[in-house]
């Protein structure tokens, strides 16, 4: 058996915010999306998002429950260069979204900040620090 990832799907409270929240940290989402009950969007590669609301997911598994705790689930988005991930951070909490971590030089070798979407998921930011 062959198995290939192509997709990760969330649950939203909130389907408008969060495809806010998503289409200010640059995914293409068209307007008229924020009222249909399943959104995908392709990334460059043919990876794709999947944003359902809760109504969708208990219209087919009635007993869901969304997760409590802290998330489980981190999407991380790259940036151009280090500054881009201080610049993307500050326009995104300006918006009035959760920053969770600001951004700081990680041992690792990257630029980095995690911000949290609207539903408590974590989505990090990073990029490559130059090399001395």
């Amino acid at each position: 058996m062959t198995v290939i990832a192509s997709a990760i799907g969330l649950v939203s409270s909130d389907l408008p915010r969060t495809l806010a929240f998503y289409r200010a940290i640059g995914l293409v989402i068209p307007a008229d999306a924020d009222t249909e009950a399943h959104v995908e969007v392709t990334l460059p590669g043919g990876f794709r998002i999947l944003f359902d609301p809760v109504s969708t997911i208990t219209s087919f598994d009635p007993d869901w429950v969304a997760p409590t705790g802290s998330p489980r689930t981190s999407l991380a988005f790259e940036c151009a260069d280090p500054a881009e991930v201080d610049s993307t951070y500050a326009a995104m909490t300006a918006a009035g979204f959760d920053g969770h971590i600001e951004p700081w030089d990680a041992f690792w070798g990257q630029r980095y900040a995690t911000l949290r979407d609207p539903d408590g998921n974590g989505v990090d930011l990073f990029a490559a620090l130059p090399t001395s």
